[in-house]
């Protein structure tokens, strides 16, 4: 009976979150005030996603650059190693505290603490995808005559794609999950469904949990596919035969 009930429990669970998800209800604890259905949660969803989606815009513009010339140099190995750490160390509600101090409440609040979160895997990558370039390329690239600036972007950079991509992916994840705090400087995303048991009781939690995890798949799916347009094929066939 325990293991029947077990399965059992866990199918009324999900098809409660769904429930939540497509069709409207009356909150738990406010009488008359609907929640759930594709209005109520798309726009949650919607919250989560241009949030999301700004942050790691700002993240890559400022680590992606910044990891480029490092690993570029060969130097700065400890400044970009030691930028990671410190960015992986802050401590998100205290930064949301002091942001709520010095520029208010809402997205202008949430979204550079999200960008600070998301620089440490891009810039680590870049540097160390960077820095791990064949250099039999890169000093025939100056031999050809290229700037710099050239080599970097079209020898270092391209062949760094895969590395790059996958501090890319990882930040991004990061911004998705921890997004989910901005009910805490007034924004609503899905962070509400997952913090308000009280009014969305466990279906609506549920629902909250299922769709950040789908939402972060989806972040995942499209870089992929963006890593796989960008990777240079001939780096792509020397990973299949090394497969091989």
């Amino acid at each position: 009976m325990i293991h029947l009930a077990l399965p059992l429990g866990l199918f009324n669970a999900i098809s409660g979150a769904f429930d939540f998800i497509f069709h409207q209800r009356e909150a738990v604890t406010k009488g008359g005030v609907m929640v759930g259905g594709p209005a109520f949660v798309g726009h949650l969803l919607w919250t989560q996603v241009w949030v999301s989606l700004v942050a790691l815009g700002g993240a890559i513009a400022i680590a992606l650059p910044v990891g480029l010339v490092f690993g570029h140099r060969g130097r700065g190995e400890f400044l970009a190693v030691g930028i990671g750490n410190a960015g992986r160390a802050v401590p998100e509600l205290a930064a949301i505290a002091l942001f709520a101090v010095l520029v208010g409440i809402g997205a202008r609040n949430l979204i550079p603490i999200l960008v600070i979160l998301g620089i440490p895997p891009i810039l680590t990558n870049t540097f160390v995808g960077i820095k791990q370039v064949d250099r039999t390329a890169v000093e025939a690239a100056k031999g050809m005559g290229m700037t710099p600036a050239g080599v970097i972007l079209r020898v270092e950079l391209p062949l760094a794609i895969p590395t790059i991509m996958t501090g890319v992916r990882t930040s991004s994840i990061n911004i998705i999950a921890t997004a989910t705090i901005a009910s805490f400087v007034g924004l609503s995303d899905l962070g509400d469904l997952l913090l308000g048991r009280n009014v969305f009781g466990d279906d609506g939690v549920l629902a909250g949990g299922i769709l950040v995890a789908l939402l972060a798949l989806t972040f995942e799916l499209v870089l992929v596919g963006v890593q796989h347009l960008l990777t240079p094929k001939g780096l792509k066939l020397q990973r299949a035969a090394g497969r091989a």
